[in-house]
């Protein structure tokens, strides 16, 4: 698991805006008002050889009485309590207020190492240092002026997070899993949805606590299995945490833990409950899937309370293909595990993705596919030019990683890479996520100077 970093503050300081900054692509919504961030936001980010997983969070508002502002603060003290560093942020143009004192008073308590940093200070000849100084008398240390919109200050920034960072582990930050022949399921989903009962209906016995009150999983909690000659190990994850400084308030959408094992995972089997529609946070467990480049199973458990209508379960597929089109690709199960039907189909279906996630294509077979892509639907024009892809090779497994060679590899629209994928999907018979990395052929470059007129000494008066 790569360690957790929080992004918190009062609202409107530029938190998200920090966010894209370190993660290197805008991910989350900015707009110069607050209020915009309410859930928390999670990004992988490098700096250097050390990874690590950033969350944003909504404006942290202490004793704020209005419902949506008090579960916006909710979050971000979550986000605080699972975290291994805190990047507070403030105005340095606004200087310390009231609201980031009470906040400095919560994250004092949390024991955690905090790094202070005084946001907005955009212009050098304003004397960050001066600006900043007064953030001292909160008492959480060295306080780090920035700009984050313009990128100032942001190196030395993120030198100080990594410097509390706890020490590194060993295969931490590793992108490709350990293949040793184990296959390695993750069971996540919302709270009472059935993950320890389907953990247990798959081992045929009692090795996790199941029960109708949510809360009941703490940690992710590792099973040994053999299974048609598979070694697998079961991961069932907690879908649900009570925390003591939120005296009657429990999580509703536990990513922490799914992040937890998603990163050491071959296949994620995503439960949730037939008994109710799919939500956001079903959403946002399979986008982690498909964000981490895992295979995913859905799984719609307690069938077993809607009937045996078949009509009724196609047309529940229907609606959840439209609902998660993302991963339409995700092969759909209707279970329940409390009578234990067909809950092998489960471990049938996960096993074939794990061996799905590591295949390989043979090189001239996808040649072949290319070839015969571009003879059925042409790559389209673009910047007036035609798009020619001449090779594709795959470069990685888990996931299967696809490189296609051709000119103007920065230009390739998204409808023709979906073009591509699918057909992908559809010769290899493939239901995992897959990657495109499109490359230009070497030489390019200097093949592309040797077309353009000579231009040297054009313009000079004789």
């Amino acid at each position: 698991m790569k360690p957790l970093v929080a992004i918190v503050g009062r609202p409107n300081v530029g938190k998200s805006t920090l966010f894209n900054r370190l993660a290197g692509r805008r991910l989350a919504l900015v707009e110069d008002e607050p209020g915009v961030t309410r859930d928390r936001h999670y990004a992988d980010a490098q700096w250097g050889d050390r990874a690590f997983t950033l969350i944003d969070t909504g404006g942290f508002v202490p004793g704020e009485k209005d419902s949506l502002l008090k579960q916006v603060r909710e979050q971000a003290q979550l986000a605080v309590e699972e975290c291994d560093v805190i990047l507070f942020v403030t105005d340095g143009r606004a200087g310390l207020t009231s609201a980031d004192e009470a906040v400095a008073g919560l994250l004092r308590k949390s024991g955690k190492p905090v790094v202070v940093a005084a946001n907005k200070l955009d212009n050098a000849s304003d004397s960050m240092q001066a600006l900043s100084g007064e953030f001292f008398r909160m008492g959480l240390g060295e306080v780090m002026p920035l700009s984050a919109e313009h990128a100032l200050g942001v190196p030395q920034l993120v030198e100080a997070v990594l410097d509390r960072l706890p020490p590194k582990q060993e295969g931490e930050d590793a992108e490709a899993l350990p293949d040793d022949g184990t296959l390695r399921v993750a069971i996540i989903g919302r709270p009472n949805v059935g993950k320890s009962t389907m953990v247990n209906a798959i081992l045929k016995e009692k090795r996790v606590v199941a029960s109708e009150v949510p809360g009941t999983t703490r940690d992710p909690i590792d099973s040994a299995l053999t299974y048609k000659g598979h070694k697998l190990i079961l991961t069932d994850t907690a879908g649900i945490r009570r925390k003591r400084s939120i005296a009657h308030r429990v999580e509703q959408f536990s990513v922490v833990s799914a992040l937890k094992v998603m990163d050491r995972s071959d296949v994620a089997v995503l439960l949730m409950d037939a008994t109710e529609p799919a939500v956001d946070q079903d959403a946002k467990l399979a986008g982690l899937a498909e964000d981490k480049g895992r295979a995913l199973v859905i799984v719609v458990n307690k069938w077993d309370l809607i009937g045996t209508d078949q009509r009724r379960q196609e047309a529940y597929r229907e609606a959840l293909k439209h609902s998660l089109k993302f991963v339409g690709y995700a092969p759909i199960i209707f279970t329940s595990a409390l009578t234990g039907s067909k809950v092998e189909k489960v471990v049938d279906i996960a096993v074939e993705l794990a061996e799905q996630f590591r295949y390989r294509a043979p090189t001239p077979q996808l040649n072949r596919l290319l070839e015969h892509m571009v003879d059925s639907n042409p790559a389209p024009i673009v910047a007036g030019k035609p798009l020619r892809l001449y090779y594709i090779a795959q470069v990685g497994t888990a996931p299967p990683t696809f490189a296609l060679t051709c000119n103007y590899p920065e230009r390739v629209p998204d409808m023709y890479k979906r073009y591509i994928t699918n057909q992908l999907r559809k010769t290899f018979d493939l239901r995992v996520p897959l990657r495109l990395l499109f490359r230009a052929r070497p030489g390019q470059a200097k093949r592309e100077a040797r077309k353009r007129p000579h231009l040297k000494g054009k313009g000079k008066k004789s």
